[in-house]
């Protein structure tokens, strides 16, 4: 993994509001990976997550939700990072330049724990970018944050999510129902920072 300068706004530098926006984005590092640029989102990215959150595949992640509600909620991720340091990147696939779907750190208020997310658009399932992605994610928060342990929460039937915990090495520890329409909830463990190879980006290698 390796980590370079915040991936810049696509909006005009001339433009005051989009120049802030460019500061703003530019606290969030942007993280490399084989396949992958994990970057601040921008607004252009809000439209694929419109279409994903109007279909039922989102069912495991809070869909569906309104236009308005999505848009919202993607500019929640970007607060998240002004509040904690940390939060959810955008996934830029490298060859096409597309918008592959967003893995982060999570920890809003009345979280149970510090959690690694990952939500992939439909047409990039199937590909090893969540756990790629997710990789580096936690890589980013055992070695640069100094967590000691994290872990995921994932829909009781959403298989492919519980796939890419196995994957990552975490393990299945307890389940319980939010106060949400999240259904009933699974909470893995990861692996701890003494447990992995440089936070456990061997995971994909």
């Amino acid at each position: 993994m390796t980590q370079t300068s915040a991936y810049p706004h696509e909006a005009s530098a001339s433009d005051p509001a989009a120049a802030l926006a460019a500061q703003l984005a530019a606290v969030v590092p942007t993280l490399e990976t084989e396949r992958l640029i994990l970057r601040a989102h921008r607004e252009s990215d809000i439209a694929t997550e419109i279409e994903f959150y109007q279909t039922k595949g989102s069912e495991f992640v809070g869909g569906p939700k309104s236009a308005d509600d999505t848009w919202r909620y993607i500019s929640m991720m970007m607060g998240h990072w002004a509040l904690r340091g940390f939060g959810f990147w955008a996934l830029e696939d490298k060859d096409s330049g597309t918008y592959q779907g967003r893995v982060g750190l999570w920890y809003p208020h009345g979280w149970r724990e510090r959690e690694i997310g990952w939500i992939l658009m439909p047409s990039a399932t199937g590909k090893g970018y969540a756990t790629e992605a997710a990789s580096a994610a936690r890589a980013h928060a055992y070695d640069v944050l100094g967590w000691d342990t994290a872990i995921s929460q994932i829909a009781v039937a959403n298989e492919a999510s519980k796939a890419v915990a196995r994957r990552l090495g975490a393990v299945m520890e307890e389940t319980y129902e939010p106060n949400d329409d999240y259904g009933t909830i699974e909470v893995w463990r990861h692996p701890a920072p003494a447990d992995l190879v440089n936070g456990g980006m061997e995971a994909y290698a």
